[in-house]
């Protein structure tokens, strides 16, 4: 069952399109629904969703800065509006289709397939990834596989200098200087890597055990090799020093 959200200033589009999808989908199951931008975004932040009906004209904040303020956009996003001026704008911000009101049937039954088939994809993504980390750990390869920006990133170990966390997202950063983004809260990140040659050494940092340069004791940090300095929690900093 998909799990949508509706965000509308106004309660009466809200009834009329709830209605409209629970008459004719029975894939999909509306969790909540928002007249409030700041409560909306709130719930979509610590929820997983596969899709949300965003109005865009809206009193205190219009859709486009509450998508500005989500932590996450590894969903589907259909803009609803009386407006088609926002036609291309939603595009730029992901939004995988656009809805006029007073919304048609034949058009929410399209936009209906569309989610199902963001759903599918994300999933396949999602399995693929899963299996070749599977393998990867199985033959001890040196790589790993990361999905990030509708593609799988195949990154050596040794490429890794550490991995911080973003709240719903992880930024993992280069040997190359680059920073990649991934949907995936750091706990998840850490399963995907090694034990022998990463360490979680604080709520918000994973770093490549040999990339350390140097520990200073006193200061409760870690200098990396690109003299980045990463701070050591309390808790894991006995847990940290027996892998020396």
């Amino acid at each position: 069952m998909l799990k949508a959200v509706i965000v509308d200033d106004e309660p009466k589009a809200i009834q009329g399109l709830s209605w409209e999808l629970s008459n004719f989908s029975e894939d999909l199951n509306i969790e909540k629904t928002f007249t409030d931008a700041e409560e909306a975004i709130s719930y979509i932040n610590s929820n997983d969703i596969d899709c949300l009906f965003l109005d865009i004209e809206m009193p205190t904040m219009d859709g486009f800065q509450l998508l500005e303020k989500l932590d996450k956009k590894d969903f589907a996003i259909v803009i609803t509006t009386a407006y088609n001026e926002y036609a291309i704008k939603a595009l730029k911000n992901e939004a995988i289709d656009y809805l006029l009101k007073p919304i048609d049937t034949d058009d929410l039954e399209e936009t209906v397939m569309r989610i199902k088939n963001h759903h599918n994809k994300n999933n396949d993504s999602e399995k693929f990834e899963k299996i070749l980390s599977s393998f990867n750990k199985r033959f001890n390869s040196r790589k790993i596989t990361i999905s990030a920006d509708g593609k799988l990133i195949f990154l050596e170990q040794s490429e890794i200098l550490f991995v911080e966390s973003d709240g719903n997202y992880s930024s993992i950063y280069t040997t190359a200087n680059k920073k990649i983004v991934i949907t995936k809260k750091l706990k998840e990140v850490n399963e995907l890597l090694p034990d022998e040659h990463f360490f979680r050494i604080h709520n918000s940092f994973i770093i490549n055990l040999n990339k350390i340069k140097e520990f200073l004791k006193s200061e409760g940090y870690v200098i990396l090799e690109d003299n980045h300095r990463i701070p050591v929690s309390r808790q894991r900093k006995s847990d940290f020093l027996e892998k020396f």
